[in-house]
């Protein structure tokens, strides 16, 4: 212990004497060349005097006449006997006249500070390099009046070559005197030293270390001292911000990970209203290619008011706020907003949360639609019914010719309502998923024929020609055959409906990948592209009257869409104004490893629950 403290000594007393040394040279310096400037500004200022009590003769030039300056440039040889540099300047910086170089290849002078002093005050000094000489100079300008004319500047300069010289020797004497001392007390310290640096060293490599993330313990120091006690303070240190960052890691990880499967967007905005975290649900609700970075303004992100509204008042103050956007404008999606506050020590933000709640809107809709579709679909043979129940009571039990005509009428439309009734309690089991199917192997030619042989009268009493286009071979499809015919039956009925005496209907059937598909085709009156995409939609009619004179109850097309949805496949149109309708419907084939009949309710194995 005593042998260290005996080397600190040493080295702190290595390190005092070689820091007065150079406070000594440092502060002598200053001493000697402050002195000599002082008496250097001092003999040019007496030259100045002299100077302007012998000014020189100039005149500026006049217009067309050149500038003579051959007075002017003997009276500077003149004053630089002296022994100093002088340098005769025009007020705009140009220099007339100079001593030591030609003023015609010298810079412009204007932004001279001891010119620009001496234009303002009278005089101006300076100590600096001179680009013409390359050299240090002291510079001592005065301005002089020249009668008539503008005044001009006198400026003189003196090399401080003599406060080079005698520093040199005075620095020559104590760093002779001083090497001795520092040789010996150099030699003492090495030894130490080099201890010293080798164990700092290892310090230093170990701090970077971990600074780099590698967390590894210092080898340990038997030493005792100091050093040995920081060694040991860092790996204590180190081995706790190993843990903390292990921890902090897994946690980031995993908020990132849950952020970003979340498909709400999410995001935090700073008290400035600029955004500090945004996950991809957030960036694809807005429409964003990616999600913004951070920094970025909400103002120039967000461009639904509501938003940027709700997440002020909760900056301003509000704990919580919630709101709704709409975006998009053909497909509009629906958003519900909370925005609550949040704060931690002096920083205060909020945290936006955006929820999907576009199929909520759309089932709302098709709620209230379906309410007011099935009351309108009963009033009517509700209302035809009474109707002439009550006149029947009224006395036209009496009369046979008009009893049988209005039974005739109670009968069609308690029918009409027997088939509503039908309808609605199939798409109930469809909705509750307990419309069970009886998967079989099925012949495609064995089902259309089935559906032709019902749709055949009705298009013969139209003048309808029905036609089937079907190649050889076609492999057979996996299906309940009683559901299947409801839909082939449904859209030969509708082909009949639609299309005009004397026109075709085609039914093709074709192999694709991995499924059929059936083709109903027809000349009739087409649909409307607007319509197109509804008229899957419960009670959705193109022409409501015609659909109901023909005792269509609306909902035939929803139940095939959701029919063929259930058996894996998909139901679409394709249709013209006046050039007929293509409605095709795809089942998957049967598959040859299960070959035994299976039931499965509705709700498995389709694309869907339901339609629109």
């Amino acid at each position: 212990m005593r042998l260290n403290l005996f080397w600190k000594f040493a080295f702190s007393f290595l390190a005092l004497l070689v820091s007065v040394l150079l406070a000594v040279d440092f502060f002598a310096e200053r001493a000697l060349r402050s002195d000599y400037e002082r008496t250097g500004f001092e003999k040019l200022a007496t030259i100045g005097r002299v100077a302007q009590a012998l000014p020189p003769k100039w005149a500026p030039a006049s217009a067309g006449q050149p500038e003579d300056l051959s007075a002017l440039r003997g009276w500077v040889a003149q004053m630089a006997a002296s022994g100093a540099r002088v340098t005769v300047i025009a007020p705009d910086g140009r220099v007339l006249a100079d001593s030591q170089a030609d003023s015609q290849t010298m810079e412009n002078h204007a932004t001279r500070p001891e010119v620009l002093q001496a234009l303002a005050n009278g005089e101006g000094r300076s100590v600096r390099h001179s680009a013409t000489l390359n050299r240090d100079l002291l510079y001592y300008a005065v301005r002089q009046n020249i009668s008539p004319g503008p005044s001009i500047v006198l400026r003189f300069a003196l090399p401080p070559e003599a406060v080079g010289e005698v520093l040199s020797a005075f620095r020559h004497e104590l760093w002779l005197a001083s090497f001795f001392i520092l040789l010996i007390a150099g030699g003492v310290s090495m030894v130490f030293s080099r201890s010293f640096t080798d164990r700092v060293e290892r310090l230093k490599d170990f701090s970077r270390r971990v600074a780099e993330g590698d967390f590894r313990p210092l080898q340990r120091d038997n030493s005792g001292d100091a050093l040995g006690a920081l060694g040991i303070s860092l790996n204590r240190t180190a081995a706790r911000l190993d843990r903390t960052i292990q921890t902090l890691t897994e946690e980031r990880n995993l908020s990132a990970a849950i952020l970003g499967s979340m498909v709400e967007g999410v995001a935090v905005v700073n008290g400035s209203e600029r955004l500090v975290f945004a996950n991809p649900g957030f960036a694809e609700i807005l429409g964003l290619d990616m999600p913004p970075t951070s920094g970025s303004a909400l103002v120039e992100v967000v461009r639904q008011t509501e938003l940027l509204e709700a997440v002020r008042q909760v900056l301003g103050g509000e704990p919580r706020v919630q709101s709704e956007i709409v975006t998009g404008t053909l497909r509009q999606h629906y958003f519900a907003i909370t925005v609550a506050a949040v704060r931690a020590g002096d920083t205060s933000g909020a945290v936006v949360v955006l929820h999907d709640i576009t199929e909520l809107r759309r089932l709302e809709r098709v709620r209230r639609d379906f309410v007011a579709n099935v009351s309108h679909e009963f009033r009517t043979p509700l209302t035809a019914i009474q109707g002439f129940a009550e006149t029947l009571l009224a006395g036209a039990l009496d009369d046979p010719q008009n009893r049988t005509r209005f039974l005739e009428i109670i009968l069609e439309h308690s029918r009409r309502l027997a088939r509503l009734t039908e309808d609605l309690l199939v798409l109930s089991k469809m909705d509750a998923e307990r419309l069970e199917l009886e998967i079989r192997r099925l012949s495609v030619s064995q089902l259309i024929e089935s559906c032709l042989e019902t749709a055949q009268r009705r298009a013969t009493e139209k003048d309808l020609q029905i036609s089937v286009n079907m190649p050889q071979g076609l492999p057979d499809i996996a299906g309940d055959r009683r559901r299947l015919a409801e839909v082939l039956q449904n859209l030969l009925d509708n082909a009949i409906q639609y299309t005009l005496p004397g026109g075709q209907i085609i039914v093709r059937a074709e192999n694709a990948v991995d499924e059929v598909v059936l083709t109903v085709s027809d000349t009739g009156i087409g649909i409307p592209k607007a319509d197109q995409s509804r008229i899957f939609e419960r009670f959705y009619r193109v022409d409501a009257a015609r659909s109901r004179e023909a005792g269509g109850t609306g909902l035939g097309l929803a139940i095939a869409k959701h029919l063929v949805e259930v058996h894996g496949g998909r139901l679409w149109v394709e249709s013209e104004i006046g050039q007929g309708s293509q409605f095709h419907f795809s089942i998957p084939l049967f598959d040859e490893e299960q070959p035994a009949p299976r039931q499965v309710p509705s709700g498995v194995g389709g694309r869907g629950g339901g339609s629109q």
